[in-house]
């Protein structure tokens, strides 16, 4: 198997928010073996389609890439035990907050959609939040099928409003703090 890049998102609302973006950037290079290839900036972004009631919950977002031999379900399976090591406990209500959301974003060029994986994230170029960080990283970077980059698109977007740069540089956490 081939080394990939592949794109993840993180995002927290719950909790420390700056310590749950470095503990799973932390377990990710722990379960990666260290091979990050890029992490962006953290962005302090409104909330997008949650339930009235937790509007006020800004989320802290950044993207991080890594290259090795992984398949997108080996991903999702480090993803979801990232989550888990977070305390994520996925419920019934949607966009409810949470402690840490990763989301498998792109995975090379490729476009996966199955019951379990879809890559391109399906709303990735309709998020700010995810846009981006993402084009900070990845500027010139076309989402598969797409004929204008990254930048295009967030220049396309307008205003940034709803985002405000949180941190420029920010290191993992020692994993063994996430227990």
């Amino acid at each position: 198997m081939e080394s990939v890049e592949a794109i993840l998102g993180l995002g927290s609302n719950l909790g420390d928010r700056l310590g749950n973006l470095k503990r799973a950037r932390s377990l990710l290079r722990q379960v990666c073996g260290k091979r990050e290839s890029a992490a962006s900036p953290i962005y302090e972004t409104e909330p997008v389609g949650v339930p009235p009631r937790h509007a006020g919950r800004y989320f802290l977002n950044a993207v991080v890439a890594f290259k090795l031999q992984f398949s997108p379900a080996q991903w999702l399976a480090a993803i979801r035990w990232v989550e888990e090591q977070l305390g994520r406990r996925r419920g019934r209500e949607r966009n409810a907050p949470r402690t840490i959301d990763v989301d498998l974003l792109l995975y090379g060029d490729r476009v996966i959609d199955n019951k379990e994986i879809r890559v391109p994230h399906p709303r990735l170029k309709e998020r700010l939040f995810v846009l981006k960080p993402l084009a900070d990283i990845r500027p010139e970077l076309r989402l598969p099928g797409m004929r204008r980059s990254l930048s295009e698109l967030l220049r396309e977007m307008g205003p940034l409003q709803t985002i405000q740069l949180f941190a420029v540089e920010w290191e993992p956490e020692d994993p063994r703090d996430a227990r």
